[in-house]
This record gives C-alpha cells, sequence and structure tokens, in this order.
C-alpha cells in the first residue's frame, strides 16, 4: 500500500528523523551480545552461531557462562567495572572467549543503566605496532609549522594509520555546511580538496552521535545486516546502539556512499571545546576493515589531534586578543583625554582597524553621525540604526551579510554588506559600526546543494544525490565573517567606551556590572572546558592501574606524558632514535618550566649519552622532579637545585638531585602519582635504583642506571646540534620528481621529508612492486629510491624496468648485502636509517656516472 503524502512535507529534515541510533541491526565482521547486571544473556545477534558454534535460542536467558569461558568472563567484568561516564567504551584483545575457537578482539559499554553490550570480533594481529605508529605520527604531527600546515599533516597522518584511499579534513562552519580543508590520497584519486557539502549531508543525529561515539567504521557497504535477537524486549524496547562499534548504517547512508562509488567509511570526530569542529572523512573504494587495535589507534590519534588543534587555536586567539587589548587600551587612554574622539569617525576608523579589519567606520551617538571609509550613506546609516534598536539591548551585534536583516542594503552591498555593530549604551541607544565590502566568491559543492525531491527505492523520502559533480555557485551580497574573536574584542571596545563616557556614568555602572558577570562566566567556561581536558588525559592516565600490555598501556603513558615525552622524542629523533646527551634531557626540562628561576639549578657532570628507551624514562622523571620542585619544593620559594651525575666503574649512570633553600620538607602523606613515577619509574622500566630523601631543608634523591642503558661519554660539545652524514650543498633534487618505494609507511614517510628537503618538485610513493610499475606508467620521472626487501617481493623488477628506460635510481635499504653486486655494480647504496647527507652523496655519485 502507498503512503498517503498528504499534509507530509517530503524536505531536508527527512534525514535528521531518521533514528540511526536504534536501528536493530550490526555490521557482519562481529557479533553482539547484550546482558543485564544480573549477566543473563537479554540480546544477541543473529550471527552469533558463525563466530561461537551457539544459537541465539540457545542462548538467550542463559547466564554468560553458557557462552563465554571464566577467564573471558573474568576480564570482561573487570573492564566494565572501569566504565565510567555515559559515553565510556572499554576495550580487550586477544581474548579467548569461546572454547575451541580464535581469540576475539572485545569492546564493552553501557547502554541505559542497566544493559551491558558487548562486541566481539575475531583478533588478527598484536596491538603493538598500533601503538608505536600512534607515538611516532603524533610526535610528527607536533613538529607541524604553523596551522594549516599542521591540518595537512594530520590527513597525511590519518591515511598512514588507516590505509584508507582518501582521508579528508571536513571543517563546519557556523551554518552546519562542510569544507574539505586538506587532503590525502592514493596516487589516481580524484581530489575533492577545497570542496563544500551541504549541512544536510549530515542530519542532526548523527551530529549528536559524533560527539558522543568519536569513531565510525563502515567496512562494507555490500554486506548484509545482521538483526539483533530479539529486536524489542519484554518492556517493549530497543536497544539503544549509539556506542556501538559494529552498529549497521542508515540505508539512507549506505545510498549516498553508493552513489560516490565508495564500499568503505571510517570517520574520527574533531572536537574542539565541546563542540564538533569537523571530521576525519574517510573513503575507500574497495572493502576495507582495520583491525580493533588499528581503529582504536586512530581513534586515540583523532583525540590527540583535537586536544593540539584546541591548543593552537588557542594560541593564535590568546595572541590576537592580547594585541587587541594593547591596542584597546591606548584608544581607551586617549577617549577619557578627550570624549570628543569617540565621536569622530576618521580617528576611530584608524585606531579601529588594526584591531578589527574593517573598510569602513560609522559613529551615531546623540542623534548626530560620523562616517568614514565604504559605508552607507546617511540616511541609509540612520535606517540600519533603526533596525538595530530592535534588537537586544547592550549586546555586540555582528553579521556577514546586513540584507537579511534590512532588505534595502541590497543596494548598498558592494561597499557595506557585512558589519558589527558596538552599542554604547542602553538609553539613547548609541552605537559604533564597522563595516566590510562584499567579498564576492565562488563556492565550489561537490555536487547540487539543493537536493531534488523525489521517491526513492527505499521508500517515500528524501533520495541522496547521485551526482557529485562540482557544482559551482557564486556568493554575492556578503563579506568576510566576524570571527569570535573579533566579537569578543568588539565586546571589549564596548565595555571600554562605555567606561569613559561621563555623561554615561550610571548606565556606564550598570554595563561593568554586566561584564564582570560575563568575565565571570567566561572564566567559568574556560575552567570548565580545562577541566574536562584534563579529566580526558586523567581519565587515560587511570588505565596505568589495570598492568594491561597492550594499546591501553600506551594510551595512557602517552597521555599522561605527552608534554614530558614529546621534548624529549624530539631530542632522541634528531639522531633516527639514537642515543641523546642527559645535559640536553635536563636544559629543556628546565627551560620548559623556569623563566627568571633557571639559574637557581646548577648541573655537573660529564657529557653522558642515554639509550632512547632511558632517555624517555629519565624525561619523565625530571619532569616530575622539575614540577614538583616549582610548585612546592626549593624552586617554590628562592631556593636552588643541585644535579650531578657521573658514571661509575662497571658504566652505570649515577644521578644526585639536592634542594636546598627552599620551604622545610616533610614526607607525603600519601604516594601521588608523581612521586610514584620518581620512585618506581626507574627501577621498573630500567632495573636500577632510586631512593628519595625527605629531609627538612630539601628533597634529595639519588639514582642509578644501569650501564646496559648507557651508550657512553662523549666529548663536552656547546648545544644540542645533530651532526648530519655528509655536508649537503644546495638543492641537488632540484625540479626532480622522485620514486620512491618503500613498504614501510613510517620510513616512506621519512624518506619523503628528506628527499622534499633536498629539493624534490613532487615524490611519488609506492609501497610494492605493483604500484611502483604503474607509477612508472603513469609518471615522468627523473629518479628513484629503491627499498630491495618489499616483504614478500624485492625491487629487482623495478630497477630492471628503470634501467631499461634509462632513469637513475639508488638503493636505500637495510638488505644491501641480498643485493647482485655484479648487476647493480654502479647503483649506489645508501643504508637506513639514512638521512639528508647519504641521499645527497648518492644523487651526486649518480650525477657523476651520468
Amino acid at each position: 500500500m502507498a503512503a498517503d503524502l498528504t499534509g507530509f512535507k517530503v524536505d531536508l529534515t527527512n534525514c535528521d528523523r531518521e533514528p540511526i541510533h536504534i536501528l536493530g541491526n550490526i555490521q557482519p565482521f562481529g557479533f553482539l551480545v547484550a546482558v543485564g547486571t544480573d549477566w543473563l544473556i537479554a540480546r544477541v545477534s543473529a550471527n552469533v552461531e558463525q563466530f561461537t558454534g551457539k544459537t541465539a535460542d540457545e542462548l538467550l536467558g542463559q547466564p554468560l557462562t553458557a557462552l563465554f569461558t571464566e577467564g573471558g568472563i573474568h576480564n570482561i567484568r573487570n573492564r566494565v567495572a572501569m566504565l565510567r561516564g555515559p559515553d565510556a567504551v572499554e576495550r580487550l584483545y586477544g581474548q579467548k572467549l569461546v572454547d575451541g575457537r580464535e581469540p576475539f578482539d572485545v569492546a564493552m559499554h553501557f547502554a541505559g543503566d542497566s544493559t551491558i553490550v558487548i562486541e566481539a570480533e575475531p583478533w588478527s594481529e598484536d596491538v603493538g605496532e598500533a601503538a608505536g605508529m600512534v607515538r611516532t605520527l603524533v610526535t610528527r604531527l607536533s613538529q607541524a609549522d604553523g596551522l594549516t600546515a599542521f591540518i595537512r599533516e594530520s590527513a597525511r597522518l590519518v591515511r598512514a594509520i588507516t590505509g584508507f584511499d582518501r582521508v579528508m579534513v571536513y571543517r563546519f562552519d557556523d551554518e552546519g555546511s562542510g569544507e574539505v580543508v586538506a587532503e590525502s590520497l592514493t596516487p589516481g584519486i580524484e581530489s575533492f580538496l577545497g570542496q563544500h557539502y551541504p549541512a544536510s549531508d549530515i542530519p542532526q543525529q548523527a551530529r549528536k552521535l559524533y560527539l558522543r561515539n568519536v569513531f565510525r567504521i563502515i567496512a562494507d557497504v555490500d554486506s548484509v545486516p545482521v538483526p539483533i535477537v530479539p529486536q524489542v524486549d519484554i518492556n517493549g524496547q530497543v536497544l539503544d546502539q549509539s556506542l556501538s562499534l559494529l552498529r549497521a548504517v542508515s540505508p539512507i547512508h549506505i545510498e549516498y556512499l553508493k552513489n560516490m562509488g565508495v564500499s568503505a567509511s571510517l570517520s574520527i570526530s574533531i572536537i574542539v571545546g565541546g563542540k564538533l569542529w569537523g571530521l576525519f572523512a574517510c573513503h575507500h573504494y574497495r572493502a576495507r576493515l582495520p583491525n580493533l587495535a588499528m581503529r582504536t589507534a586512530a581513534e586515540l590519534f583523532g583525540q590527540m589531534f583535537s586536544l593540539m588543534l584546541e591548543s593552537r587555536e588557542r594560541a593564535e586567539t590568546a595572541e590576537y586578543e592580547a594585541r587587541a587589548r594593547t591596542a584597546t587600551d591606548r584608544m581607551m587612554a586617549a577617549v577619557a583625554q578627550d570624549d570628543y574622539l569617540l565621536k569622530n569617525a576618521e580617528w576611530l576608523g584608524e585606531v579601529v582597524f588594526d584591531t578589527i579589519p574593517s573598510d569602513g567606520v560609522a559613529v551615531f551617538v546623540d542623534g548626530a553621525m560620523s562616517l568614514h571609509g565604504l559605508t552607507p550613506n546617511a540616511e541609509q546609516f540612520r535606517k540600519l540604526v533603526s533596525v538595530l534598536n530592535t534588537g537586544s539591548q547592550g549586546e555586540v551585534f555582528a553579521t556577514d551579510s546586513i540584507q537579511t536583516i534590512l532588505a534595502d542594503a541590497a543596494a548598498y552591498a558592494e561597499i557595506a554588506a557585512g558589519m558589527i555593530a558596538i552599542p554604547l549604551s542602553r538609553r539613547p541607544r548609541d552605537y559604533v559600526v564597522l563595516f566590510r565590502s562584499e567579498q564576492m566568491r565562488s563556492v565550489r559543492w561537490g555536487g547540487n546543494p539543493e537536493k531534488a525531491v523525489e521517491v526513492g527505492p527505499l521508500g517515500d523520502r528524501l533520495t541522496p544525490r547521485k551526482s557529485f559533480e562540482i557544482w559551482s555557485q557564486l556568493v554575492k551580497g556578503r563579506s568576510l565573517p566576524f570571527t569570535q574573536s573579533e566579537r569578543r574584542v568588539a565586546e571589549a571596545l564596548r565595555i571600554g567606551m562605555l567606561e569613559v563616557l561621563i555623561r554615561l556614568a550610571d548606565s556606564a555602572g550598570e554595563e561593568r556590572q554586566r561584564a564582570n558577570e560575563r568575565q565571570e562566566l567566561l572564566i567559568a567556561e574556560l575552567n570548565h572546558r580545562v577541566r574536562n581536558i584534563l579529566a580526558l588525559i586523567r581519565g587515560l592516565v587511570s588505565q596505568t592501574r589495570d598492568g594491561t600490555v597492550g594499546i591501553e598501556d600506551f594510551v595512557a603513558n602517552l597521555d599522561s606524558r605527552v608534554q614530558a615525552l614529546a621534548r624529549a622524542h624530539e631530542q632522541v629523533t634528531r639522531d633516527r632514535w639514537g642515543p641523546a646527551k642527559l645535559r640536553d634531557l635536563i636544559e629543556t626540562e628546565a627551560n620548559a618550566f623556569l623563566t627568571e628561576k633557571r639559574t637557581k639549578l646548577k648541573t655537573d657532570g660529564p657529557n653522558v649519552l642515554v639509550h632512547p628507551a632511558a632517555f624517555t624514562a629519565l624525561a619523565l622523571v625530571f619532569h616530575e622532579l622539575i614540577t614538583n620542585a616549582v610548585k612546592y619544593g626549593a624552586l617554590s620559594d628562592s631556593g636552588e637545585v643541585s644535579v650531578c651525575w657521573r658514571v661509575d666503574e662497571d658504566g652505570s649512570l649515577l644521578i644526585d638531585w639536592a634542594e636546598s633553600g627552599g620551604p622545610p620538607v616533610t614526607p607525603p602523606s600519601r604516594r601521588g602519582f608523581g612521586t610514584t613515577v620518581i620512585e618506581q619509574t626507574i627501577p621498573h622500566d630500567l632495573g636500577g635504583d632510586a631512593e628519595l630523601r625527605y629531609q627538612l631543608g630539601g628533597l634529595s634523591a639519588h639514582f642509578c642506571v644501569p650501564s646496559r642503558h648507557v651508550a657512553g661519554v662523549g666529548p663536552d660539545e656547546a648545544g644540542n646540534a645533530v651532526r648530519e652524514a655528509g655536508a649537503v650543498d644546495g638543492k641537488p633534487l632540484a625540479g626532480r620528481v622522485v620514486m620512491l618505494v618503500e613498504d614501510s609507511l613510517i620510513i616512506a614517510l621519512d624518506g619523503e621529508d628528506v628527499l622534499r628537503s633536498l629539493g624534490a618538485e613532487d615524490v611519488k610513493l609506492a609501497s610494492n612492486v605493483r604500484s611502483a610499475l604503474q607509477l612508472l606508467d603513469e609518471a615522468k620521472l627523473d629518479l628513484a629510491v629503491l627499498d630491495y626487501n618489499l616483504g614478500a617481493e624485492n625491487s629487482e623488477s623495478i630497477a630492471e624496468a628503470l634501467k631499461n628506460r634509462g632513469i637513475p635510481f639508488l638503493f636505500a635499504t637495510g638488505y644491501g648485502s641480498g643485493l647482485d653486486a655484479a648487476r647493480y655494480a654502479k647503483v649506489p647504496i645508501v643504508t637506513k636509517p639514512y638521512g639528508r647527507g647519504e641521499i645527497a652523496t648518492a644523487v651526486r655519485e649518480l650525477d657523476g656516472a651520468g
């Protein structure tokens, strides 16, 4: 029977009303079990027999012991006990759940107050590689210079983790539409960079889920969903799958992906300040399912990226607002001396334009007006003031399109399309208004943003569009929008100008009170956001308590030590993860926390080189020692800290820390995280000794690092310069297109950076023989760098193809001895790990031979 469409409006909100969190199905790559707090099985997915050998009818109503082993249940119960908050998810890897079956990776969460959802999928590999990859990539990301490069690099690194064909960084604007601001692609894939997508492409309920469940995988759009049994429980309730890893996909979204030609999809939410800033949107053109460990690693990377992005944006905002406050203070000081300046639009424009970039300024005070720059005329401005008077009192108002509030403004949109209005009083309504001229631009949409209403194959609803060809739209009548930072500066201007208007003293007093309330609200909001970030990090750090070896240990280690270890990693990676100087470690940590008290920390000892594993452990210990000294110890007062070290007869490193001249010291009443790190890191991680003495005159500590962690003692050197192998003159690869064949993505990314630093115009990456030969056919290459051993194959066939085409190449490999010396006698061989000097030397050798 056809649906009756009478009185039913089919529009873009149809998608918003689809209940995507209670679909009642899962994707078939795993199975689901739901139990109550009594641990009786209440629901299972229909495919449970495929994975466990037991049918749904056998299991429903039975205790969980009817399905899982005692050991598996014990581990699951322990993890469930660790769930904190309504959106928490815990994971286990390689669990022996069912006798006679292979291990499973498991995820657990609460659905409501009394239902525990357990999802399992076949275990495929150890989690160590995933943990190491994220650690390395986060370190690389932290080194990106500038926000644009930071975002662009993040897309590249997410593709490194996930292996998807396309990774886009998708940023939402204030209206919910998205723009692809960065992208990383497999060669030959069409670019979507710079394209916009309408807000309706991501329904509202999906956006809410992105805030709760930050990671989403769709492994195969052609897979058949598996129903949950029973669909409705005895109370008539369906299972809430908001946090489900296996949750099936909305038919509308499946149709949307198929229209794009996408076979698998993955998304990671980017959350900044508690709001959905954007997404990592990943597409693959074949079915793809990274294992749970790799997906967890990608999720962690996304969370770390969000925190780092928020930090960078906050730093940029703080810098701008500090400059603006300085300019505002100068302006207020001038107005306080001569309040007539407040009515002088020309003077205001000269002062304010540097603070809030604008093209014109208009002032309306006591019925009189002053105009300067690109503004409406006097009559037009008076009408605009009348419209502003209908709005909220005492609030800054900003818009990038004045004609949306005043249709007559279309007549002067070319010179004044947008404005920010700063009210100077409540009675009478006086204003300073800054105008921006029209910024006519072409917006490239990924398909026509206006979806056609049609009856689709899945019923009477809005059908996802089938065309994603570039659809350009010329945007007119709008200016560049005013940012939140500019609005805050405008608010500061408003408050400052009120304070110097003597004739409005009473009103200014009221406004100051309102400003103080707003400031308290802002401080409370800032405190709330900071606490949220700290709570997230603390939640991850708490995982250290469970002692599980796997991704959780890495997560806790990375999040609790991210700042100290990031600095340590920067030092050890200068020598490509080789021994680093102990003195540099201490100096770096001291510089991070000490300013004018820097001279209060004295160091003395030889130039000891420490292996990377010990270096990172020592970084955390010194991080805790220095921060404790700054907060509670000698450096919190007028005291000093002495750090001395030496190497004893058997090569062990002995370190002495001594504080003096600070406040009296007493032993702590409890062992906090920092104390635990200081006392146990060296004994536990390095097999050494640590002794703390809480003396009245100051804390002292003695540490012994075993000789196996000490690389030796080098000659005394100034600074921390990194020695490169071979001098590099100029850009030996300038203007060349280079193919890099390397099966390890991390090494390939490093190699690409080396080649680009030597002047390469473009670097084409290939991970195997097939993709390399394909690149050879498609691209014009000037040089190739080949890893000899490519897993199950080697690069000799690539070398022969290059040789036949007359394209010079070199081998960069750790497997040089496997090469046919006679066949490749004239081919340079660079041994891993390599740097700029080694590659430059090999290139010069090739150029000389040519």
